[in-house]
């Protein structure tokens, strides 16, 4: 028994940028009512990358919405598509991936995505299914049904075009590659991120040159991440891994400016539509302290990954670094032997996995995050004796006890 169609599109239009015509979105919900049967809701994801973002989960919760409502989620993994690489937001050609690496980052993609999305409820499927069977006549078919005029409106392609940078005919092929997934699919509506429309739209006319329904389009806005500026992307530094321990989910929530506070409730938590509302009226609010808000904007977000417990513990820890001023209950260690002598700054910090490289470790040490028992650390080239334990403190968050063993 599917809600009604006004209830449907309540919960779907929330979050959403654009849905593209939203009046065939109600035919296709009142037909589905009628009929007693699920819309096939389509994502593709290329696994170009092996971690997923809030930033990723605006989609997929979006997805588990469309599970609620009582619909079919088909969680494209494009292991084909990926091995070519989206030239979507790009001023440059992307590098490409093996298959070995793509099916690596596909697998902990599938273990991730469980943590919002219905298992029992949810189809995945490898666009190689379909794309490693076609012959070169059927590409050619696919290619005869989009014009190069068309693909010359795309914003990327202009962009690169005037400033002279190349575009391979692989990119060109991309769209056309991602579109016929959703004819080999026959889905009813796909998603995808703002920077997806021109993708999305060549899939609802080349299902058309098929002789299918076209699509439904629902574009879901690009989260902006911590620094409140660029989108949530892992290579910016900028964003809040759904796999990263609850304390740093915690802390870096509390870290973002508080224009996004709302954004985030909106996007990234499951208070329903009513309390959005109040929240929208408590930020207008000068009597009312943003901070608040933003403690329970990092509740909710840790509770979805880790459960309401840990989102209380988390929570605690917070108070008793930031408000109390207290070290962690709990922080990792590093173990060394009196008998190396010195470390050098640099390496500790990468050492005790507080930093991914040297160069990283450099910059903090330059902009003054990093301190040793509470002492602000400016050497970059420091060579620390191993005589007694110390705190070593990077950033806000990150803390590293080193216990010398004598």
């Amino acid at each position: 028994m599917f809600p009604s169609v006004n209830e449907q599109m309540d919960k779907i239009r929330r979050g959403v940028d654009e849905i593209i015509p939203e009046e065939e979105l109600v035919k296709k919900l009142e037909r589905s009512i009628k009929e007693n049967k699920p819309l096939r809701i389509k994502e593709g994801f290329d696994p170009t990358a092996p971690d997923i973002h809030l930033g990723h989960m605006v989609s997929i919760r979006k997805l588990r919405q469309f599970q609620e409502l009582g619909h079919q989620v088909i969680f494209l993994i494009g292991d084909f598509t990926g091995m070519i690489g989206d030239p979507s937001g790009r001023n440059e050609m992307r590098k490409h991936l093996t298959q070995k690496e793509v099916l690596k980052n596909a697998e902990t993609y599938k273990e991730q995505i469980f943590k919002v999305l219905d298992p029992q409820k949810t189809m995945i499927d490898f666009n190689s299914r379909w794309h490693a069977k076609l012959k070169f006549e059927d590409v050619l078919t696919l290619t005869s049904k989009y014009t190069v005029a068309r693909m010359l409106e795309r914003d990327d392609f202009k962009k690169r075009m005037k400033a002279g940078k190349p575009i391979s005919m692989m990119e060109f092929l991309y769209p056309l590659v991602q579109a016929y997934d959703s004819v080999a699919l026959k889905a009813d509506v796909e998603l995808g991120g703002t920077d997806q429309k021109f993708n999305l739209l060549v899939g609802r006319d080349i299902m058309t040159e098929y002789g299918l329904e076209p699509q439904v389009i629902l574009t879901l806005p690009l989260l902006i991440g911590l620094d409140g500026t660029e989108k949530m992307s892992k290579s910016l530094g900028n964003y809040i891994g759904i796999n990263e321990l609850p304390q740093e989910m915690y802390g870096k929530t509390m870290s973002i400016p508080d224009n996004l506070i709302y954004t985030y409730f909106e996007l990234a938590t499951d208070v329903p539509n009513e309390a959005l509302a109040e929240i929208k009226q408590a930020l207008a609010d000068p009597a009312v302290n943003p901070m608040d808000l933003k403690r329970r904007l990092a509740f909710e977000i840790v509770k979805i990954y880790h459960g309401t417990e840990t989102a209380k513990q988390a929570e605690e820890e917070f108070d008793r670094i930031f408000r109390q001023k207290k070290l962690p209950s709990d922080m990792p260690e590093l173990r060394l032997s009196v008998s190396e002598g010195k470390i050098w700054i640099v390496r500790l910090m990468a050492s005790g996995g507080l930093v991914q490289t040297n160069a990283e470790a450099r910059r903090l040490i330059r902009q003054g995050a990093v301190s040793i028992d509470g002492r602000k650390v400016t050497n970059l080239d420091l060579e620390i004796e191993l005589k007694d334990d110390f705190i070593l403190k990077v950033g806000k968050r990150r803390f590293l006890k080193v216990v010398v063993i004598k």
